[in-house]
């Protein structure tokens, strides 16, 4: 996998503009997030995957509080097992859904959350102080903050610009909450993109479909849904700089999910099956269900005894202190597990069957089916999917785990303005849900036409539509799903949007005694964003009248012998096609009358007045629309957005400060222990005095028991006020320390450089003779200034004791070696003199030839003659020029 990762990045080059630019994407998962940048810093591979603080290729989609203190992914994690009612997971399948659906979860995973409901009948989540709640849009925000950070320090520069893929089945409303939970943690989304969109993108950007089409079924089993989709490889020729290139492009078909089958349900039949016996074991009636702390722990193992299933026929479980302090340990075999699970191994085929039952397909027409998602590892799942294929090996190339990241990336850069992809791969994804519009008003009759399908199922997006209706009446609009049938998961009511349309009665008043061609239309105008969110974005009134208007009359020329032919005045009769061809005839036959008879006189021009005229004219007057859709898809208000904005800033900032906090603690504990091991070293000991170091070792003894007693609440001034303190008394030790071994290599180069002078300036009198002796000189009298002066300090250092302050530094003589180093390099770069050109002399023919110019002798060749004037000429300008002017000065 790795060498087709590296494959991979050296077939896809990234141009960028001359600054440095960064994307990234995100793989958002129930469990799991993963962050990808596409990087143009030189020295990095252009894609990667960002690791975080512990080194890990994924993060825990994770949030906690505890003690006033926020937690996110690892440090979250790390607490799980103590404080489950703390920590909170999940939080992607709890946007946009509803309480009770929310509640139902959680109780079937045994997760502890203190929950509410919120005004849109969503969830609301109280922390450790039960006095503040958060909505799940401002703990995803706080998650998507944490994979920015994570990106951020990856790429070395910011990155604010992402792409963050979403499950098929997620709704208008998931959509919109994410979309909103972004915006709350301060990140550019460049599109939302479905995770089927993102592993296609990533399988086909290396490929070549030229020769041939293809169908590939993406088989993706996560750790709570389920999905298959259908995805079409293909080509096509477009013209670049004149010549023919082929270009690829993918279309998803369809796509069929399961959102409620996953890894987690294998692990919860786990949980069950071990809380059974553990309840056995310890009898008297006790149920470990009842107890968050008991099933956060056993839940834990359960993940780690599931994956050794996986490559082994056995597993064990070993859980220290399950409850009431009894330890609990067990085994299971890979053949209790899978009749465990015996019911959702049929059921997991199910989206795989649909998507080929509606597409018309056969399993041979399918040149793939790729597996992603972290369950399809279990080996009784590729089994079942071997046996209904029919297949001896599944489709495997794609990492199972990055594959929709890596994709996800892809798209991110080929969306952003600093990075472009020479590598292109077109994508043509669909809307999961159709989508209706419906109109309800006094004007309003409940038919086919107030009623209509707006997005068919799997319509590409993005795109823009508009819909006419003949209304005379303010009205509401109502977005909806197709069918009740499908739905989003916890979705109860398929209308999703509402608006509210005024300003068409107003109109229709103003307008209705006009004299109206038409009756007056509504136009509703959509949009089906990149991101799969329908909008009514503005709406106007259409208004077409037929009225009279005065008109000038057509102008007919008139000569001095005849008079005008038959004007047609009857308005009534012509229409303005008619009207206009009659004026472009008329003025043809005058033009050529005019250019057949040039001694013609000129035609004069007769005012015939005005006439009426019947035109049509159409107005577009703008409509007012108003949101005002309520429940789960509703958009956070300006004021709770802000405040949203500031609880989160002030959190960013205190974690900020904490980090800061613990770093500083840190560099105080590790200076205070470094700094003892030291003092207790012979080098210490030759640069200090014994009451020099007592008096500094009870210092740090003082230090220390500070910091293990008063200093667990310490702020940040505090740790640095006696980090400070104690450099104060240490850096003067620790710099004669570093002087002991640094001043005499100083000492030593400058006595090798002294050396290399003398023979610099030998080598200048004997080669390079045009430099100054007094140049030269004073290089020479400053080499013995320095070795002077080098002399004179060491011969002080060697009498003054070593743990006093020292004498000189060797970063004194390295100046001094520095300063005489520029004086050299300046000497030796003075050129050499170029040599004087010496003009030839004349001989005395030449002076003869001169003489007889200077005479007036002329040639009788023609030729010459006029050389001759021409010198003469300029000889004259240059007398001439020579007299002092006699002008004015102005």
């Amino acid at each position: 996998m790795l060498s087709r990762l590296a494959l991979f990045l050296s077939l896809l080059w990234l141009l960028a503009v001359p600054s440095e630019s960064a994307v990234s994407s995100v793989d958002l998962g129930s469990e799991w997030l993963k962050a990808a940048v596409v990087n143009l810093k030189r020295g990095q591979s252009p894609i990667s995957v960002a690791i975080n603080e512990m080194s890990k290729r994924k993060s825990p989609a994770l949030v906690a509080f505890q003690s006033g203190t926020r937690l996110l992914g690892e440090e979250a994690a790390g607490i799980t097992a103590r404080y489950p009612n703390k920590v909170y997971s999940q939080l992607r399948d709890m946007v946009g859904k509803s309480f009770k659906h929310v509640k139902d979860k959680l109780d079937s995973m045994y997760l502890p959350f203190d929950i509410v409901e919120d005004s849109r009948g969503a969830v609301g989540i109280k922390v450790d102080d039960d006095s503040t709640i958060y909505s799940v849009e401002e703990l995803l925000a706080m998650i998507l903050g944490y994979s920015s950070n994570l990106a951020e320090f990856h790429a070395k520069v910011p990155v604010k610009d992402v792409v963050i893929s979403v499950p098929p089945y997620f709704g208008q409303a998931e959509r919109r909450g994410l979309l909103q939970a972004a915006q709350l943690a301060g990140i550019n989304v460049l599109t939302l993109i479905n995770e089927h969109s993102g592993a296609a993108l990533q399988y086909g950007i290396d490929k070549d479909f030229s020769n041939g089409s293809r169908h590939v079924i993406f088989y993706d089993m996560g750790s709570s849904s389920t999905y298959a989709a259908l995805v079409y490889y293909s080509a096509y020729n477009v013209k670049e700089f004149g010549k023919t290139v082929s270009v690829n492009q993918f279309q998803v078909k369809d796509v069929r999910w399961d959102s409620e089958l996953g890894g987690q349900n294998m692990e919860m039949r786990l949980v069950e099956y071990f809380a059974d016996e553990f309840n056995k074991q310890l009898g008297n009636g006790v149920d470990v269900r009842k107890f968050p702390k008991a099933m956060a722990k056993l839940k834990k193992q359960v993940k780690r005894t599931k994956e050794i299933l996986s490559a082994n026929s056995m597993a064990p479980i070993s859980v220290e202190s399950l409850h009431d302090d009894r330890d609990f340990r067990s085994t299971i075999s890979r053949e209790k597990f899978e009749e465990l699970c015996e019911d959702l191994w049929d059921r997991s085929l199910t989206p795989l069957r649909e998507v080929l039952k509606y597409s018309e397909l056969k399993v041979d027409d399918i040149y793939a089916v790729e597996l992603i998602g972290g369950a399809t590892r279990v080996p009784k799942l590729q089994s079942k999917l071997q046996e209904f294929l029919g297949k001896q090996e599944l489709d495997k190339h794609l990492d199972a785990d990055e594959a929709i990241v890596l994709g996800a990336a892809l798209h991110a850069a080929n969306l952003s303005d600093g990075i472009k992809m020479k590598r292109r791969l077109g994508i043509i994804d669909g809307s999961p849900y159709g989508l209706l519009v419906e109109l309800q008003g006094q004007d309003v009759q409940k038919d086919e036409s107030t009623k209509q399908l707006l997005v068919p199922r799997m319509k590409k997006l993005p795109i823009k539509m508009f819909r006419s209706f003949v209304l005379s009446k303010d009205f509401d609009v109502s977005l909806a799903y197709e069918t009740e049938d499908l739905l989003p998961p916890g979705t109860t009511s398929p209308v999703f949007a509402q608006y509210s349309v005024s300003g068409l009665a107003d109109t229709t008043e103003k307008y209705s005694s006009r004299n109206l061609s038409a009756p007056i239309k509504a136009n509703l105008h959509f949009s089906l964003s990149r991101s799969g969110i329908l909008s009514l974005d503005r709406a106007d009134a259409v208004i077409e009248i037929t009225e009279w208007v005065e008109v000038p009359k057509k102008n007919m020329t008139i000569d001095n012998k005849t008079t005008t032919a038959t004007v047609n005045t009857s308005a009534e009769a012509a229409s303005d096609e008619n009207s206009q061809e009659s004026k472009e005839n008329l003025q043809a036959d005058v033009g050529n009358s005019t250019a057949s008879n040039s001694t013609a006189e000129e035609p004069n021009v007769v005012d015939l007045g005005t006439e009426r005229k019947l035109k049509k004219r159409t107005f577009r007057v703008p409509l007012k629309v108003v949101e005002k859709t309520v429940g789960l898809g509703m958009p956070f208000p300006k004021e709770s957005l802000a405040e949203a904005k500031r609880k989160l800033e002030a959190l960013d900032k205190k974690d900020a400060e904490r980090r800061r906090t613990a770093e500083l603690k840190n560099s105080l504990e590790s200076y205070i222990y470094a700094t003892k091991e030291k003092l207790e070293t012979p080098e210490f000991e030759k640069i200090s005095t014994q009451e020099e170091r007592e008096s500094f070792v009870e210092k740090l003894d003082e230090v220390q028991d500070w910091l293990y007693m008063d200093g667990e609440d310490a702020n940040v001034t505090e740790f640095q006020d006696r980090l400070d303190s104690l450099k104060a008394i240490g850096s003067p030790i620790s710099f004669r320390s570093e002087e002991l071994t640094a001043r005499p290599v100083a000492s030593e180069y400058a006595r090798k450089y002294l050396t290399e002078v003398r023979e610099i300036i030998q080598g200048w009198e004997t080669d390079k003779t045009w430099l100054p002796k007094e140049r030269i000189e004073e290089v020479s009298k400053e080499a013995e200034r320095v070795k002077s002066w080098l002399g004179e300090k060491e011969a002080e250092q060697h009498k003054a004791p070593l743990y006093s302050n020292p004498v000189f530094t060797s970063d004194e003589v390295y100046a001094k070696v520095f300063g005489l180093q520029d004086k050299v390099a300046k000497v030796n770069r003075i050129p050499k003199p170029k040599p004087k050109i010496e003009k030839p002399a004349k001989t005395e023919n030449a002076t003869a030839e001169e003489e007889e110019l200077k005479g007036g002798a002329v040639d009788s060749n023609s030729t010459s003659s006029d050389h001759i004037d021409e010198e003469t000429d300029e000889s004259a300008n240059e007398d001439t020029q020579s007299q002092p002017e006699t002008h004015d000065e102005l």
